[in-house]
């Protein structure tokens, strides 16, 4: 079955309870927080997760766009977070294994992300210990991009390694994704698909998520 995450990224921050509940038909809750470091914006951190986290039933997944996320991880769990995915470049092989151990000791889902630039196999060293690899289909720090199909192989290449290691690890996608691109993204290997603008700018929101979710027909 294929899940839809809306990035509250393209929500209306000074509302966010009610964008969130907006949302109620989704699978997850896409949670962007950047530093300001690793990519060139800040979002939020710990204490608006921790605020997010009475306002919905919804697993809150929270993609850590951060330097060194071994520091914070055990903190994101704490504030509610449900699944938590940190990326390969953020730091050494020896602690994006050790970020992914804490967050699963907390009973939580860990992941691995990748940017566009870093190759499929960068991910092979962690699938053991990843419940989601995502795979951004824009550069990361800043909502609205626009869809890299040049990806696709990519999402390819993982499903086979994730089909082959740790077939239970799903599949994600980050990036430009609406009802003309989540077809190839699904195609490709893909099973959680995250939206910001084509969920939030949508005149009808739960029937844009179904759309989405049901987009290979």
């Amino acid at each position: 079955m294929i899940k839809i995450a809306p990035s509250i990224l393209a929500a209306d921050f000074a509302n966010l309870q009610r964008d969130i509940q907006r949302i109620s038909t989704a699978d997850y809750v896409h949670v962007d927080v950047m530093d300001g470091m690793f990519v060139p914006n800040i979002s939020i951190g710990i204490p608006v997760v921790q605020s997010l986290r009475p306002t919905t039933e919804l697993p809150l997944d929270v993609h850590l766009m951060i330097t060194q996320p071994v520091r914070y991880v055990e903190q994101f769990c704490d504030a509610g977070a449900d699944l938590v995915t940190v990326h390969v470049e953020s730091d050494t092989g020896e602690n994006i294994l050790e970020a992914l151990r804490k967050i699963r000791a907390k009973g939580k889902r860990a992941g691995v992300v990748l940017k566009p630039a870093t190759p499929a196999e960068a991910a092979a060293p962690f699938l053991e210990l990843a419940d989601i690899v995502l795979v951004m289909t824009v550069e990361p720090g800043f909502g609205g991009q626009k869809f890299m199909p040049d990806m696709m192989p990519k999402v390819a290449a993982l499903r086979a390694m994730i089909d082959g290691k740790n077939p239970g690890c799903e599949l994600e996608v980050d990036g430009g994704v609406d009802l003309n691109t989540c077809r190839t993204c699904v195609e490709a290997g893909a099973n959680v698909l995250v939206a910001g603008s084509a969920v939030y700018k949508a005149e009808n929101i739960p029937e844009r998520i179904a759309a989405l979710r049901n987009c290979m027909g």
